[in-house]
């Protein structure tokens, strides 16, 4: 295993291990069936995507371990991922919050369903991934970057922040928690914020993305916005 998988692996396993800790420590019980199926899925899928770039686009790889505040080039951006951030650790941890206080009275097959939503949403990821090399996870040009008008890309512009939102909404939902739908509110706004700025940079600074967002009119979801 090279240098770069080994960073990769890394990071994401203590993140998967971190995660079912604050869960389950937040919650006060391991007695939470929701939890666990969406911990299972959630950390299957993450790997399954991890291994897929360490095999077939290291170079992808590499552009999405470097991520963060402080990875950022503009202020701008930095504060939009410190919101990010804080954002969707809220999507993680209000819902064990919920649990533990039983706030919310979710039926089973809603939980169940938020588990195929994240896994779609894994899905969609996925495929734009396997699309475009450069989905760096700042906002950045490479120098041998063209625009991506195939796959998802055909249907919207930023198909990976679309992907992101159907696994956030599911996240709530998968660990039964209707309150916790809330906290997709202030991650939405701090994305849709973020690709309008990205937006404007691809403008400029890509060639051939002014006619790409003449052509592909939607910009998150399809025949909406």
């Amino acid at each position: 295993m090279n240098d770069l998988n080994k960073q990769a692996f890394g990071k994401l396993g203590r993140f998967l291990v971190a995660l079912p800790l604050a869960v389950f420590l937040t919650a006060w019980t391991v007695d939470y069936w929701q939890a666990w199926i969406f911990l299972a899925i959630f950390s299957a899928a993450s790997l399954a995507v991890t291994a897929y770039l360490m095999k077939h686009d290291p170079q992808l790889l590499e552009r999405r371990i470097y991520a963060g505040p402080l990875a950022e080039r503009h202020t701008r951006q930095r504060i939009i991922q410190l919101l990010a951030f804080i954002s969707f650790f809220a999507i993680l941890l209000f819902p064990p919050i919920d649990h533990r206080f039983g706030w919310s009275a979710v039926p089973p097959y809603v939980s169940i369903a938020g588990d195929a939503l994240v896994a779609l949403g894994f899905l969609i990821v996925f495929l734009v991934f396997k699309e475009n090399t450069f989905a760096s996870a700042l906002i950045e040009i490479d120098s041998a970057q063209t625009v991506v008008s195939t796959g998802p890309y055909a249907f919207v512009r930023h198909p990976m922040y679309a992907g992101a939102l159907v696994l956030l909404i599911g996240t709530p939902l998968a660990m039964g928690s209707w309150w916790g739908l809330l906290t997709v509110v202030p991650i939405t706004l701090v994305i849709i914020w973020r690709l309008l700025d990205e937006e404007q940079f691809l403008a400029t600074s890509l060639p051939g993305y002014a006619e790409y967002r003449n052509r592909v009119k939607y910009r998150l979801v399809p025949r909406i916005w």
